[in-house]
């Protein structure tokens, strides 16, 4: 018991184990779907107490058992997610039309998931007989009202919040792609040229992508020009087009040239 010249001088510890399940937590929360293998890895347990954790959480309502791991409960953050798709509607559109405008008839892309791909995967239906790898169950099912269109998606668990598919075969799932085009929806980009995200599952993913495909193209509003985020995806220089709904600051402009990252922007 620690002291600290409060209330008598002591003051009450938190216990491991409710320490431990805050972590496992927002674990999840960030990611939709944990493994329980993921996490003993990650809080250094074993998985019969991962088990254990999982079951007293999924009993307080803060988690959702699922198979071979734990999910978040369906209806954590979704409100925020809805907002977040009114906010910049105007100029997801616009950069949604760009990205679309890029891609050519006949091509195998992946899309990312989030508010702007959403926007995008609406504008790419306006293409003829594309093939879509994606993660994101709303954006596959905006494909699939096109017949021309070959829509492949990993097997996994629905994340409510964003419609998500996570916790399935992971990226071994795109092993089996190539891509002509990999378009990526992030948190943000510093202004060192990180690009970074705030989910982990995201990023692993996006990771991948990338390095099965010819071009890559990060569609980004301009709000998220020098922010950065909590998991960092690549530099700047790894990618070939930017494409945002007006021209970030100076400096930043100045290191996508430096790097031979093209700037579309559609303001």
């Amino acid at each position: 018991m620690a002291t600290d010249g409060r209330s008598g001088g002591r003051v009450i510890e938190i216990p491991k184990k409710q320490k431990r399940q805050q972590r496992l937590v927002e674990r999840i929360e960030a990611q939709g779907y944990a493994t329980l293998a993921d996490l003993a890895r990650e809080l250094a347990v074993s998985e019969q107490t991962v088990r254990r954790d999982i079951s007293e959480l999924d009993a307080a309502g803060k988690v959702r058992r699922a198979h071979g791991g734990a999910a978040i409960q369906g209806n954590i953050d979704r409100s925020v997610y809805a907002q977040r798709r009114l906010q910049r509607a105007a100029e997801k559109q616009l950069i949604a039309r760009q990205v679309a405008e890029l891609v050519e008839d006949g091509s195998s892309v992946f899309l990312d998931t989030g508010t702007t791909c959403e926007a995008i995967a609406s504008a790419l239906t306006a293409r003829r007989h594309l093939k879509v790898v994606t993660y994101s169950l709303r954006s596959a099912l905006r494909f699939s009202e096109r017949d021309d269109f070959v829509v492949a998606v990993p097997a996994g668990f629905v994340r409510h919040v964003d419609g998500a598919v996570v916790g399935g075969q992971d990226t071994g799932f795109l092993e089996q792609f190539l891509f002509d085009y990999a378009i990526l929806s992030v948190s943000g980009m510093d202004a060192a040229g990180n690009i970074c995200d705030d989910d982990q599952f995201e990023v692993r993913f996006a990771s991948m992508a990338m390095q099965r495909a010819k071009t890559i193209l990060l569609a980004l509003d301009s709000s998220k020009f020098g922010k950065g985020g909590l998991v960092r995806l690549c530099h700047v220089g790894a990618v070939d087009y930017v494409i945002s709904d007006a021209a970030p600051d100076a400096a930043i402009a100045e290191m996508l040239a430096a790097h031979d990252v093209k700037l579309v922007t559609c303001g």
